[in-house]
């Protein structure tokens, strides 16, 4: 077991330096939202080093909980804990809980391939954690969960005694807490090739040089929904990746699907996961390509159903102009090329993209392609991916599903 600098029984008589916020900003807190804004902040304690833990108080010195903190970053404070009690309690009672939680809603004969802790909606910001078969993959985006790695790492271990701990901490968000990419094994043995299951499919999972964790687990019940819906139907799969929502149109008999990437060795793991699951299918049905080259190209009614699930084109608030009009382009294309009567199931993982904006573009795209539209699906999700409902900022993922005639 990793060492630690904290015991698993840490005191609650602990002192932390006591951080104090302007009169009437403490509303938020109390509304147990976990964000504390530096404009918030009244009063730094002199010896809190960024990273570190503190008390956070209101301005009449009421204690509200406990923060860790980094001056350096608009995001000044998150919330660890609550109240009375002690961070490294809250933190270890938040990781059994999201752990039990996840146990609880899925049976591993079935899907062993899961997300334990999502961040805050798991109480637990600047952390999320995946679990393929009996290894877990740990990415932190914050210095203060940084600092707080050991303790953590302990506790996981002891929770889900994983095989393998592999870190793939690579997001923009740490150059903001000062923080640069770090990825390697940090507990365990090294592991070769994964396979794992979702609803009873087998995928190929890369983890150390694959998207994300190495699987889109936040798109687990919209491939499901895919599956339901495309018997009979020609499908193309946009942005495929590692052929998800293919796999799934295929075990829903679909006539035919056609998986698009612009990654070779994608669509290479892609072939391989057809053949794992036993799908007879040819090098046609794989194309390389720019999507939104190949949908000018296509011709169309070739599909009844087009899947766009691209990344993410809106990395950060500045790019949300130019995001959008890259979404309406895209969609506009979907909707005009799809066969009458098909469905297009359109998503945007893009934070600065919210579900209002992204309905106003996909307006916008059925108006341009002048076809009528309906919604007749909304994103779904996965009970692995909870949103707090005091942080709705979590909520990142939204999916349309189309019907065009």
């Amino acid at each position: 077991m990793p060492n630690s600098s904290r015991s698993l029984q840490t005191q609650p008589t602990e002192r932390f330096p006591t951080l104090t916020l302007h009169p009437n900003r403490e509303k938020s807190v109390r509304n147990r939202h976990p964000w504390i804004f530096s404009g918030a902040i009244a009063h730094w304690p002199q010896e809190l080093e960024d990273g570190g833990l503190a008390t956070v108080s209101a301005a009449n010195g009421e204690r509200l909980g406990y923060a860790y903190v980094n001056r350096r970053c608009s995001i000044a404070a998150r919330m660890v804990a609550f109240g009375d009690t002690d961070p490294y309690t809250a933190i270890r009672q938040n990781l059994t809980h999201a752990v039990a939680f996840r146990r609880k809603h899925f049976d591993p004969a079935q899907t062993n391939a899961v997300r334990l802790v999502n961040g805050e909606g798991d109480m637990l910001p600047g952390l999320i954690v995946d679990q393929y078969a009996d290894v877990l993959v740990m990415q932190i985006s914050t210095l203060g969960m940084e600092r707080l790695k050991p303790f953590v790492l302990e506790t996981l271990v002891e929770l889900t005694q994983p095989r393998a701990i592999y870190e793939k901490s690579d997001i923009a968000a740490r150059y903001e807490e000062g923080l640069t990419d770090f990825a390697g094994l940090i507990y365990g043995r090294d592991f070769g090739p994964l396979v794992v299951t979702e609803y009873g499919l087998r995928f190929h999972v890369d983890i150390k040089h694959g998207q994300k964790t190495g699987l889109f687990l936040d798109q687990r019940e919209m491939r499901a929904l895919v599956e339901r819906l495309c018997t009979g139907r020609r499908v193309l799969n946009g942005f495929a990746y590692t052929g998800g929502f293919s796999l799934y149109a295929h075990r829903g008999r679909a006539q035919r699907v056609v998986s698009v990437d612009s990654s070779g060795s994608a669509l290479k793991l892609a072939q391989s996961n057809h053949a794992l699951n036993g799908f007879s299918v040819t090098d046609d049905d794989f194309v390389e390509a720019d999507m939104f080259t190949y949908l000018r190209r296509l011709e169309a009614a070739a599909f009844d159903f087009i899947i766009l699930d691209p990344p993410a084109l809106a990395r950060k608030r500045e790019d949300v102009l130019r995001a959008g009009r890259a979404y309406k382009d895209l969609n506009r294309l979907a909707i005009a090329k799809v066969a009458p009567g098909g469905l297009v199931l359109t998503s945007s993982c893009s934070h600065f993209v919210d579900e209002k904006l992204f309905g106003q573009i996909v307006f916008q795209a059925a108006c341009e392609a002048g076809r009528q539209v309906r919604i007749i699906h909304r994103h779904r999700q996965a009970f692995d991916h909870p949103v707090n409902v005091f942080h709705p900022e979590g909520s990142y993922l939204k999916s349309l599903l189309l019907s065009v005639d």
